[in-house]
């Protein structure tokens, strides 16, 4: 339905597609120039960077399409519309979920998908089994916890019934800071990422696996880590929901 109704207006989905790959082209045309000065950043060649920077962008558009309900999700308790949510004979995750699917966001997946075309074959990775199966959990995995930061950010709003930009950091900002694999930004922000907000398990350890860095075989199922922040996004939601009060709109 929401296919549907965003092809109605062919031109506009397309300019706004074509609007998506544009943003996103920027944070490439970032690393590309920082490439034409330097040769490699952090031992990281060109190639190996555009290979985290595609992970980390496909699975955040693909979170980003699917769960822009939960984006919107402020909007929906201002408005009364969770009200009527509550009375539903049907999951709230679900109803939020399929409250808005934004599918110009295609775009970047487009763009992550010409990037991983370019990269796969040129960064030397001597691909196996393994480092498929690797790569597939990164985005997987990378797609889940993206997913979940946007349901924490609507399980704030029930306290706040605004949605806060600071989350943005761990969102959109995280898509720019992951133009380039974790390790370059410093060792704390590297526990951040690793004990906080569990980043990394995606981004950057299975990362150094397949770059044939280390030869540690659990670093192929350590994007499953990331999973492990579903208990503390479930337990806000909950409780988020137990302390709800209406706003009376």
């Amino acid at each position: 339905m929401h296919l549907n109704s965003q092809m109605q207006y062919k031109v506009s989905f397309a300019l706004t597609m074509l609007g998506q790959i544009l943003t996103s082209f920027t944070a490439f045309l970032g690393v590309w120039f920082m490439f034409t000065r330097f040769s490699q950043v952090e031992n990281f060649t060109f190639s190996e960077v555009l290979l985290a920077f595609a992970t980390v962008l496909l699975a955040f558009s693909l979170a980003e399409c699917f769960g822009r309900g939960f984006d919107l999700f402020p909007q929906m308790i201002s408005n009364g519309e969770f009200d009527r949510a509550l009375v539903r004979p049907r999951s709230l995750i679900f109803q939020v979920l399929a409250n808005k699917m934004e599918f110009t966001r295609l775009g970047r997946v487009l763009q992550s998908l010409v990037i991983f075309a370019y990269a796969l074959p040129q960064s030397g990775v001597n691909w196996t089994g393994a480092k498929v199966l690797t790569l597939f959990l990164m985005i997987s995995c990378g797609t889940a916890l993206f997913f979940m930061l946007f349901i924490l950010y609507a399980a704030i709003a029930f306290f706040t019934l605004e949605g806060l930009e600071f989350m943005n950091i761990f969102t959109d900002g995280a898509r720019e800071f992951g133009r380039y694999p974790f390790s370059i930004y410093g060792k704390n922000v590297l526990r951040i990422l690793t004990f906080v907000i569990p980043m990394a398990w995606f981004q950057y350890y299975p990362f150094l696996y397949l770059l044939g860095r280390t030869t540690n075989p659990w670093l192929i199922i350590s994007p499953l880590l990331c999973l492990v922040f579903a208990l503390p996004t479930r337990w806000c939601w909950r409780y988020g929901l137990k302390k709800y009060q209406s706003t009376g709109s």
